[in-house]
């Protein structure tokens, strides 16, 4: 009953298909906890039957929580006739321990990497690499830091090729994207029309055996590795499509290729031909915006949610079909932002009509602010948040306001840092999102490399990690012999340190440290199916000499390592508490897939600055959305293509609707990026928006531009052409060979726009000019003679 009409719909349906389309702020996940409710309470599916997929870890344990909820106090009014909230204290933690056991830890709810990963732990030993190469069951997850330290390595020390040529992170993207293709080395190879493209293949190909070798997986392997799987296994494929009866998929709009392959094979048993498709007692239900995907760098698809009713459902018109929903009411922000965010959207093409409809007052209009340059608009944010802050603080009495209330967002990192030197100024607390991850911290490694080596001996990255961590006395050259000797002999570096012999043989007076090393893993290794993480945890800090030696640096810097350290033993115990599993095998799994999102909630009342990609499914009551300049946002590299500016604008969408109650939007008439002060100009998202539902500051926005340009139409009009004319849209081809040219000088490109000239090379004939363009990042070289220009 407490659901509006189209959430209740979708919250109802049962077997089939059926897609929700739900706008920002609309109450998915209120929808999709109600409906696992009631397959459960309303038609008796056993929870182990449902598998539900979310985009963060946050989000899976926000959903259980609130189906938890919902069947405690539907328990409790059909064993006691009242509701959950009077009954006595100790009945409802017995309750809800009941409900727990019984129906939520049953359900599979949490991201595609973390689900899988189970998964895997159970049926890998029977995936078939084409090549021979093998896992086990208790492989470790590298992280990215390891896997860009093993692809260098490869390009630099296995293959020496050069690594500016072959920049890690580049050839890194590249295996990525192959492998969220599907393809082998050896496809990826066959595809390559040149030398490059054929030497990363080879590179992807060193990468596998090193995993292999670690009897270690990578983030995409989580998803690559099971599709294979079930090709090459029918029967496993069969058993866990008879398991998971019924699929739900949240964000459906940001799956890849790969993931949607591994939804379709578990809801069809690999029947790709939709009339034979089997749907009694089954269903795929999948949520997701169309106008909300902006993970297209990640490998992100969003055409997979377009495609949804060719594929599952019956095809038909928005007012006819059976096999869609729209969740329209937005429950988040005042219908002033929603229209802003509505006007917008319209504006692409690629996209299922929806409208958002406010379910809270109308609100003031977005404040749209003019800066003169970054300082100044860093100044305008920190101004208000002060004055909203102080006022809140009056209107609570004394109470104070909250900092966390407020968010800023921008397009690029490197924006950050004017804003974070006037909150300095201010003395007003915030945070960075998305900088170092709590899982990335040097003594969090160092602990989490023993962990591994612990779990998983085979695992030579770790153990060359905290080999001589602390230090023990096990110097380099040692480290080199017996790496030198592991390879030498084609084993694992373990099948050295464990055999005390070949230690001493190989490390000499350097072997009782060593020896002394492989015991404390052995000795843990052994211990792991029988204790817990966390006490797996202490006794490696207590045993390895860990804790002692942060205790003796005795330095502010080793005090804040130490209660970090102690902090993911907390993290151990927490985990154990929420998952019912001490396992220290699940412990590292979930730590490995952990999201610096995940615990944002927490903020510790500090501003949020982060970018529009990582404001995706958060809110605020205040956000700043910043830098809405043609050329930085949308980036220079989408405004000629049509697609990716479908895409930016879909991030400027993303950001709007993140604000609840208040917005803000700025830009700045000129500002310093990539070292030098470069003119800039108002992004076309900005004139796409309703002025109905803006205030200016600070001065008119200019309207009517060209989508091309960084420069305002009226502006180039005035422009003097060669002939003292206004300048049209076609431009000279070629310029005197006597004409001078001054740094400062302003010119137009007939596809870079306007630029100001800051270096003069050469003269006469030679002569050749650096222009900086306002968003294109790196100066151009010019050749006057031949580049299509004109002085302004």
């Amino acid at each position: 009953a407490s659901l509006n009409p189209s959430q209740r719909q979708a919250a109802q349906h049962h077997c089939g298909p059926l897609l929700v389309v739900a706008g920002a702020g609309s109450g998915k996940t209120r929808a999709l906890s109600y409906r696992i409710a009631h397959l459960v309470l309303q038609h008796e599916v056993d929870p182990g039957d449902i598998l539900a997929v979310t985009f963060t870890n946050k989000a899976a344990r926000e959903m259980k929580l609130r189906i938890e909820r919902l069947f405690a106090e539907q328990s409790c009014l059909s064993e006691y006739g009242i509701p959950l909230a009077e009954l006595e204290p100790h009945k409802q933690t017995r309750l809800r321990s009941q409900v727990y056991r019984k129906l939520i830890k049953p359900l599979s709810i949490g991201t595609f990497h973390s689900l899988f990963s189970r998964l895997l732990r159970l049926e890998i030993e029977k995936y078939q690499d084409p090549k021979g190469r093998q896992w086990n069951h208790n492989f470790s997850i590298f992280d990215e830091s390891d896997v860009q330290g093993l692809i260098k390595e490869i390009i630099t020390q296995t293959l020496k090729l050069d690594d500016r040529r072959y920049e890690p992170r580049a050839v890194r993207y590249a295996i990525s994207n192959a492998k969220n293709q599907g393809w082998t080395p050896e496809e990826l190879e066959r595809q390559q029309p040149n030398v490059r493209g054929r030497t990363i293949a080879q590179v992807y190909a060193h990468y596998l055996d090193q995993l292999a070798a670690n009897n270690g997986l990578d983030f995409d392997d989580l998803i690559w590795i099971p599709v294979q799987l079930f090709r090459q296994n029918p029967d496993v494929l069969a058993y866990w499509h008879h398991r998971y009866r019924h699929i739900l998929v949240d964000e459906y709009q940001d799956t890849n290729r790969t993931q949607y392959e591994l939804i379709q094979m578990l809801s069809t048993n690999g029947e790709t031909r939709k009339e034979r498709l089997n749907w009694e007692q089954r269903s795929i239900f999948v949520v997701g915006d169309s106008d909300q995907s902006i993970y297209k760098f990640r490998g992100a698809d969003f055409t997979i949610l377009m495609e949804f009713q060719e594929s599952f459902g019956d095809g038909l018109a928005d007012i006819k079909t059976q096999t869609m929903v729209k969740l329209e009411e937005n429950y988040r922000s005042t219908q002033a932002i929603l229209g802003l965010a509505n006007h917008l959207i319209e504006h692409n093409s690629e996209r299922i009509e929806k409208t958002l409809r406010a379910t809270r007052e109308q609100g003031d209009p977005a404040v749209c602010f003019k800066a003169d340059n970054e300082q100044f608009e860093a100044d305008f944010v920190v101004t208000r948040i002060r004055q909203m802050y102080g006022s809140l603080d009056q209107q609570l009495e004394g109470s104070g306001g909250n900092w966390g209330d407020y968010a800023i967002l921008y397009r690029t990192n490197a924006q950050s840092r004017p804003l974070e030197e006037a909150l300095m100024r201010a003395g007003i607390p915030y945070l960075i999102v998305g900088g170092l991850r709590f899982y990335d911290r040097r003594e969090i490694k160092d602990v989490l490399g023993y962990l591994r080596a612990v779990m998983n001996p085979a695992d030579t990255l770790s153990l060359l990690r905290v080999i001589n961590t602390p230090r023990r006395g096990v110097g380099k050259t040692t480290i080199d012999k017996l790496t030198a000797t592991a390879a030498t002999l084609g084993v694992p570096l373990w099948e050295i340190l464990s055999d005390p012999t070949s230690v001493k043989t190989v490390a000499g007076r350097s072997a009782q440290p060593v020896i002394n090393f492989a015991k404390l893993i052995q000795h843990w290794h052994q211990q792991v199916q029988s204790v817990t993480a966390g006490e797996v945890i202490k006794g490696i800090l207590d045993e390895s000499g860990y804790w002692d030696d942060l205790k003796a640096q005795s330095t502010d810097e080793a005090e804040d390592r130490a209660q970090n350290v102690m902090e993911l033993l907390n993290a151990a115990r927490q985990f154990e508490e929420e998952e019912g599993d001490p396992s220290l095998e699940s412990f590292l799994s979930n730590a490995s897939l952990a999201s610096d999102l995940d615990n944002l909630d927490d903020n510790g009342g500090r501003v949020s600055l982060m970018t529009l990609h990582s404001s995706k499914g958060l809110e605020f009551p205040t956000v700043f959305l910043v830098g809405l300049e043609q050329g930085l946002f949308p980036n220079h590299r989408s405004i000629d293509d049509p697609v990716s500016l479908e895409e930016e604008r879909r991030l400027c969408y993303v950001g709007i609707t993140r604000a609840q109650q208040n917005l803000f939007l700025t830009y700045a008439q000129e500002r310093r990026l990539y070292g030098s002060r470069e003119p800039a100009f108002p992004s076309m998202f900005l004139e796409e928006l309703p002025r109905e539902w803006l205030h200016m500051e600070g001065g008119a926005l200019p309207i009517g531009r060209s989508v091309k340009r960084s420069r305002p139409a009226e502006v180039r009009a005035a422009a003097p052409s060669s002939k003292g004319t206004p300048a049209t849209t076609t431009k000279p081809r070629g310029i005197r060979a006597d004409q001078s040219w001054t740094v400062g000088e302003r010119i137009e490109h007939s596809q870079f726009g306007f630029g100001q000239i800051t270096h003069v090379f050469g003269s006469g004939q030679k002569v050749t000019l650096a222009v900086k363009f306002p968003g294109l990042g790196q100066q151009k070289i010019l050749d006057p003679r031949l580049a299509p220009i004109e002085k302004v």
